[in-house]
């Protein structure tokens, strides 16, 4: 089947990663509707990807149940079913684990695997109908190994890696594929957020914050959000048919 056509909802698409997918969404031939809690710079993103005819923006919090099923129904009047799906939104906060209270930790569960929990079960019943579909969750590098510091962080990403595994089994014959992308330190706001926060404890100015993320990376540079969109858009078109389960570390080689 061909992408041309196909509607494509992008969770997180305001900026960084989720606009970047976007965007190479539409480019494929996609009609993309990108969601978020920011509706203007949905808006604004909507409008550089060609506007109504090829990109939608559509408000949603993507903790809250009832909001996603109210969003996805809005979706579906624009570019109707919705047969690929790209769990982007994601929230990452650190703390010491002897720091890390109850509320930070629900949070953190709640957004980054309460989310793809919602917004796959609002979904599937068009991809069951259709008889294809392709989900793809943006996970992380904590998906696959510990850090220190970002202890709930690094269990919701862990949780995303669990369910993509257990669904892409679950839906394996109805021609439903199920995967996860693992972006390590990749040049968003949230990166630029953790290297502020270095700076602020050590005394460090934040272009040596950076540097010090960006160590990580055999490479010695932060990932682009780009080069994250490319293998999505691989993952939701014919040639990734078989791929189904995988969880795909885009990090230069930090994790193997």
């Amino acid at each position: 089947m061909s992408t041309q056509g196909r509607h494509a909802l992008v969770t997180g698409g305001s900026r960084g990663i989720g606009a970047a997918i976007a965007g190479a969404l539409v480019g494929a031939g996609f009609r993309v509707t990108i969601t978020g809690r920011d509706a203007t710079a949905l808006a604004d993103v909507a409008s550089r990807l060609g506007g109504a005819q090829r990109c939608r923006a559509v408000a949603m919090e993507v903790a809250d149940h009832a909001a996603v099923e109210r969003a996805m129904a809005v979706a579906r009047e624009g570019f109707g079913p919705i047969t690929v799906l790209v769990n982007n939104a994601g929230q990452a906060e650190s703390a010491p684990f002897r720091k890390t209270g109850a509320e930070l930790f629900e949070r953190m569960l709640a957004v980054n695997l309460g989310g793809v929990f919602h917004c796959t079960q609002a979904v599937l019943p068009d991809m069951l109908a259709a008889g294809w579909g392709r989900v793809v969750n943006v996970a992380s590098t904590a998906g696959l190994v510990g850090y220190a510091y970002v202890s709930a962080y690094c269990a919701a990403k862990h949780g995303v890696i669990g369910l993509t595994r257990s669904l892409a089994l679950e839906f394996a014959a109805k021609n439903i594929t199920f995967n996860s992308v693992c972006p390590g330190y990749t040049d968003t706001d949230i990166v630029a957020r953790a290297a502020a926060n270095i700076a602020a404890q050590t005394g460090r100015d934040e272009a040596q914050a950076r540097a010090e993320l960006a160590k990580g990376n055999p490479m010695k540079r932060l990932v682009t959000p780009d080069e994250v969109a490319d293998s999505v858009l691989w993952l939701c078109g014919e040639g990734a048919a078989s791929i189904n389960g995988q969880s795909i570390a885009i990090a230069g080689g930090e994790v193997m």
